[in-house]
């Protein structure tokens, strides 16, 4: 029995898997096997993994959703721990695998999750997003929810015990993990297990995976409001602070376009995506949407007017 199962979920990924396999390749821990969950790939992507010995676990594309190709994938693993990466990444150390499993030395992990980056061809705004959400700094005992698939690693006894929901359209890795830490299970982020994170998106794409990503979340935090207002407030911050950054990177003119392109279809995805939901989960909102240097310089609980006393709760993330 191998002690990591990789679990890859793919569709279309001929540009990128082969890069990530020959840096799985190069790892300087072998003790892995490698499942590939393909929704119905129709260009070289399952040939690529078969010339890397990959074993190819296949879904009907019609019958796909992020937490049912992860379910197939880890039906047929066997190793202890089960390890999620997207196709479109791949790793930036030798040590990647023995840096992601190592907080399981501790039995309360049940998860850990490595730092995300972007590449060359990564746009300026993705690159923000990827420093925000994926410090430089790791957390032994992470107080909130967040995780993320695309570079994470789980018990597969945890697995075993709840499955990842297949009707969510995105954020299966929040929903499991929230479901693991009320049963008292921790979560680590290691930022020494850091991968690149090729995203090569159209506007409508960005835009739509935001908007899945906001449906799931009103399901899985019913309270959180993300109203008309929040998206013209938040797509000016944002594009304010990339602009700044990027002006202080003597990159302004060439990147401006790109900035506004990608903040404005990442809100109206939001936007769209979180129609009349109730009340707001200020925490949550700081880690996905506001820049950095306003978290910084900002309480969130008086300028968004939070009361928490109507929630029942302080913020989960």
């Amino acid at each position: 029995m191998p002690k990591i199962s990789i679990i890859i979920r793919s569709y279309n990924e001929e540009q990128h898997i082969g890069r990530l396999l020959h840096g799985l390749e190069m790892q300087n821990m072998r003790d892995f096997e490698i499942i590939l969950v393909d929704s119905g790939s129709t260009d070289s992507t399952v040939p690529i993994a078969e010339r890397y010995g990959v074993q190819i676990v296949r879904i009907p594309k019609a019958e796909f959703s992020f937490g049912r190709a992860l379910n197939l994938g880890c039906a047929v693993a066997k190793g202890e721990f089960l390890l999620f990466a997207s196709a479109h990444v791949y790793p930036l150390r030798r040590d990647w695998l023995e840096r992601i499993i190592a907080p399981f030395e501790d039995s309360s992990i049940a998860i850990s999750y490595g730092r995300q980056v972007g590449n060359e061809v990564t746009r300026f705004s993705e690159h923000e997003v990827f420093k925000s959400w994926f410090p430089a700094q790791s957390v032994r005992h992470q107080a909130h929810n967040f995780c993320n698939n695309a570079n994470c690693a789980v018990r597969r006894s945890l697995w075993e015990q709840q499955h990842y929901d297949e009707t969510l359209t995105g954020l299966e890795d929040l929903a499991w993990a929230k479901g693991v830490r009320t049963r008292g299970g921790q979560i680590a982020y290691v930022a020494e297990a850091v991968i690149a994170h090729v995203h090569q998106e159209t506007w409508s794409r960005v835009r739509n995976r935001y908007r899945r990503e906001a449906i799931a979340l009103r399901t899985i935090e019913p309270v959180i409001r993300f109203s008309f207002v929040d998206f013209l407030s938040l797509t000016v911050r944002n594009v304010a602070s990339d602009m700044k950054t990027a002006a202080q990177m003597g990159r302004l003119r060439h990147e401006a376009a790109g900035i506004v392109l990608f903040r404005l279809n990442q809100f109206l995805g939001t936007w769209l995506g979180h129609r009349d939901p109730d009340n707001a989960d200020a925490e949550l909102r700081s880690r996905f949407y506001y820049p950095t240097t306003y978290r910084r310089d900002h309480n969130l609980q008086s300028s968004l007017d939070i009361d928490y006393r109507q929630t029942g709760d302080k913020p989960t993330r």
